[in-house]
């Protein structure tokens, strides 16, 4: 069970028709620093920073490459809270 949420997407399909993906549920209060959060990651942390610019060199646009940081870092978070292991710097994920 996910401790962890924030991250809600919403897709507008309606039959055959296919719209834009958007982030907009979940927690907002979570979303937020979880959002400044990634920002960091990307910069610093292994994992999420080849994960980000793998994402915009396959053509996805860098806000959305950025949600997918989010959600993988919420994945990495998750995991280490159910396991209970703590943060080492470097171990990535």
């Amino acid at each position: 069970m996910s401790i962890l949420r924030g991250v809600a997407p919403f897709n507008p399909d309606r039959g055959t028709l296919r719209g834009t993906r958007t982030v907009w549920g979940g927690r907002a209060r979570m979303r937020t620093p979880l959002y400044l959060g990634t920002l960091a990651t990307i910069r610093f942390n292994p994992v999420i920073r080849a994960f980000y610019p793998r994402l915009l060199n396959a053509g996805q646009l860098p806000k959305v490459a950025l949600t997918a940081g989010m959600r993988k870092l919420l994945t990495i978070l998750n995991a280490r809270m159910n396991h209970c292991t703590p943060w080492r710097y470097g171990m990535g994920s």
